[in-house]
C-alpha cells in the first residue's frame, strides 16, 4: 500500500514538479487550499486518516516582500508552520516531517568558510532568512518534544523546466528563446553576472527530500546542493552556445546593485554520508532542458 504523502505549496515551483515525478511507493494527500496563518485549518482534513509523511514547502518566500511585510512575513512562515505542527499532532500523526528551509539562513559567509557546512553559525539578512531559521528551531524543538521524525533540509538555488522567469537561469533561457524567435534583438542586459552560485536541479532537491523521509536522522539539518560553484557569465555563455546565439551582453547600470555575497558553494558531505543522495543531473543537462522548456514558452507568453 503506498504511503500517504502531505505536501503543503503544491501549486509552488518545487510542489509541481513534485506532483509530477512523484517516486512509487507514495500517494499525495489531496486537500483544498487553506490558509495555514488560521489555526486549525486543515484539522478537519487530518482528523480520520493522518498521513505517514510531510514536505512543508508552503510559505512567503520572495525576499523584497519579506522587507515590505516582515510581521505577515513571519506569520506566514512561523505562525503557519506552528500551526500545521499542532494540526498534525491533533491528528495522531506519527511520521516524518520534513521542514524546507532555505540556505539563505547563513547570510553572508567569508569566502574562506567555504564551503558552507551545516556548522556554519546562521547570521540571516533579511527578514526572510529571520522567518525561515525561525521555523527551523520550532522544528527541531518539536523534535525534542514528539515522537516524530523531523528534519530541516537547506537548499540552495534549485532550478529546472517550469521555473518563472523572476530567477536568474530561467530569465536567461527567456531571453535567449525570444532571440531565436526573433522576438528581440539579440542583446540581453543583465545585473552583476560576476558572482558565483551553487546551483542544483530540482529533480535532484526532490530526490533529496524523499532521502530525507527515509533515511534523515531526526532533529538534523542538511544541506541541499551540488556542492559546486558556477559563476553567471560562464553559465550565461555556455547557454549561448547551446542555444545557438551569438549574444552581446549589456551591464544594465539600474540592475548593478553589487552583491554582498559574491561566492556561494555549499556542502552536501553530511546529506550524501547520511541518504547516500547524490545529484543526477549535470549543468549542460540542467541548461538544456531549460533552454527547451522556454524555447516553448516564450511563443505562449
Amino acid at each position: 500500500m503506498d504511503k500517504r504523502l502531505l505536501v503543503t505549496g503544491l501549486s509552488g515551483f518545487v510542489g509541481t514538479q513534485l506532483r509530477t515525478s512523484l517516486p512509487d511507493g507514495w500517494r499525495i494527500v489531496d486537500i483544498p487550499r487553506v490558509d495555514l496563518r488560521q489555526p486549525g485549518a486543515l484539522d478537519d482534513f487530518l482528523v480520520d486518516r493522518p498521513p505517514h509523511a510531510v514536505i512543508h514547502l508552503a510559505g512567503q518566500t520572495f525576499v523584497p516582500q519579506a522587507f515590505r511585510d516582515p510581521a505577515g512575513t513571519l506569520q506566514v512562515n512561523l505562525i503557519g508552520t506552528l500551526n500545521l505542527l499542532e494540526s498534525l499532532k491533533r491528528c495522531g500523526f506519527a511520521g516524518a516531517f520534513l521542514y524546507v528551509s532555505s540556505g539563505d539562513v547563513y547570510g553572508q559567509v567569508s569566502e574562506d568558510q567555504l564551503p558552507i557546512t551545516e556548522l556554519q553559525l546562521p547570521r540571516p539578512r533579511n527578514p526572510y532568512g529571520v522567518s525561515k531559521l525561525s521555523a527551523e528551531l520550532l522544528c527541531q524543538q518539536w523534535s525534542f518534544t514528539e515522537p516524530w521524525r523531523m528534519m530541516v533540509a537547506r537548499p540552495f538555488n534549485h532550478v529546472g523546466m517550469g521555473q518563472k522567469a523572476d530567477f536568474v537561469i530561467p530569465a536567461i533561457a527567456r531571453q535567449l528563446a525570444r532571440i531565436r524567435h526573433g522576438l528581440q534583438d539579440a542583446v540581453i542586459e543583465v545585473g552583476d553576472i560576476d558572482v558565483t552560485r551553487d546551483f542544483l536541479d530540482v529533480r535532484d532537491v526532490l530526490a533529496a527530500y524523499f532521502a530525507l523521509l527515509e533515511k534523515g536522522r531526526s532533529g538534523e539539518v542538511y544541506n541541499v546542493c551540488s556542492g559546486q560553484e558556477y559563476r553567471l557569465r560562464d553559465l550565461i555563455g555556455q547557454m549561448a552556445l547551446l542555444a545557438g546565439v551569438d549574444l552581446q551582453i549589456r551591464q544594465d547600470p539600474q540592475k548593478m546593485r553589487i552583491a554582498e555575497q559574491r561566492r556561494v558553494r555549499g556542502s552536501n558531505a553530511k546529506l550524501q554520508s547520511e541518504t547516500g543522495w547524490k545529484p543526477a543531473h549535470g549543468m549542460e543537462q540542467i541548461l538544456l532542458d531549460v533552454l527547451a522548456d522556454w524555447d516553448v514558452r516564450a511563443l505562449q507568453e
